[in-house]
C-alpha cells in the first residue's frame, strides 16, 4: 500500500515513539516531519492505520505496523549507509535519511542491506525491520558480504567497507592498506586475526575483524583453499 509523504511520517513518529513507551499527541506532534492537524489524524485513523485514545494516546494497529515497517527499514538502512560507507557523523544522517526513505526503491534496499551485511540495528542502535533478504540470507549458507571473521582460513574476499565510527582506526587500517577494492585473505584466527593484504600480513583484534566488510571471491565460495588444512576450525593448530 502507498501513503502520503505526510502520512509516513506521522506513522515513523509513532512507530519511534511507540518503541520508547506511549505515544502521545504531543510528542508526535513534536518529532513528525509534518504538521499533525486534525485533518492528518482523521485520514490515518480512516485508513485503519492508527488508533487514537481519549486521552490522546496513538497506536498502530496491526495494518499500520504493516506499512510502516518498509519505511522504517528504509530510514534506518540509510543512516547505517552514510555512516559506514560514506563516514558521516550519526547526528548528520537524519535529514538525509529522511529524503532517502521516500525516494528508494525496494529491490534497492535489498541492495543496500545486502551490502551492509543485513545489520540488525541502526547507528542510534534501534531495531532494522528484517526484509525478505535477511531471512533469505539466514537460509544461506555463504553471505555475499561477511566481515572477516566470518571468512574460512584460507579464504580470499575484496573489501567492500570498512564499518566503524572510530575515525582514527579507520585512518589507521587506510595506512596498512586496508581500504575498499583490496583483496585479503584471511591467514589466522587465533590468537589473533592475521589477514595478507597484498604482501603484507596484518595481525589484528576479533572487533576489529568484525567491522571489516569484504565480498567472498567467488572461487572459494564452495569451500576453503589448501592453505587452510593444517588448521582446525578456531583457526588454531590442527591436531594432525
Amino acid at each position: 500500500m502507498g501513503v502520503s509523504r505526510n502520512v509516513s511520517e506521522l506513522l515513523e513518529a509513532v512507530w519511534t515513539l511507540q518503541e520508547r513507551g506511549d505515544a502521545t499527541l504531543a510528542d508526535v506532534g513534536r518529532i513528525a516531519h509534518t504538521e499533525v492537524t486534525e485533518e492528518l489524524l482523521t485520514e490515518v485513523k480512516n485508513e485503519g492505520l492508527v488508533d487514537v485514545d481519549t486521552a490522546g494516546h496513538l497506536r498502530l494497529t496491526a495494518h499500520g505496523r504493516a506499512v510502516t515497517a518498509p519505511i522504517i527499514r528504509r530510514h534506518r538502512l540509510a543512516e547505517r549507509l552514510m555512516c559506514d560507507v560514506l563516514g558521516m557523523d550519526v547526528e548528520q544522517t537524519e535529514a538525509a535519511a529522511c529524503e532517502f526513505e521516500h525516494i528508494i526503491a525496494e529491490g534497492i534496499t535489498s541492495a543496500i542491506c545486502t551490502l551492509l551485511g543485513h545489520p540488525r540495528f541502526c547507528p542510534h542502535e534501534r531495531p532494522i525491520p528484517e526484509g525478505a533478504c535477511c531471512r533469505q540470507a539466514r537460509e544461506q549458507v555463504n553471505a555475499i558480504v561477511v566481515s572477516c571473521d566470518r571468512l574460512r582460513l584460507g579464504e580470499r574476499g575484496r573489501i567492500a567497507y570498512v564499518s566503524t565510527p572510530d575515525h582514527p582506526r579507520l585512518l589507521k587500517l587506510a595506512a596498512l592498506g586496508v581500504t575498499p577494492g583490496v583483496e585479503v585473505k584471511l591467514l589466522q584466527k587465533w590468537p589473533s586475526y592475521v589477514l595478507q593484504c597484498d604482501e603484507t600480513e596484518i595481525a589484528l583484534e576479533e572487533e576489529i575483524a568484525r567491522h571489516i566488510y569484504v565480498w567472498r571471491t567467488p572461487d572459494d565460495e564452495e569451500g576453503s583453499s589448501d592453505e587452510a588444512a593444517p588448521f582446525d576450525d578456531d583457526g588454531g593448530p590442527s591436531a594432525r
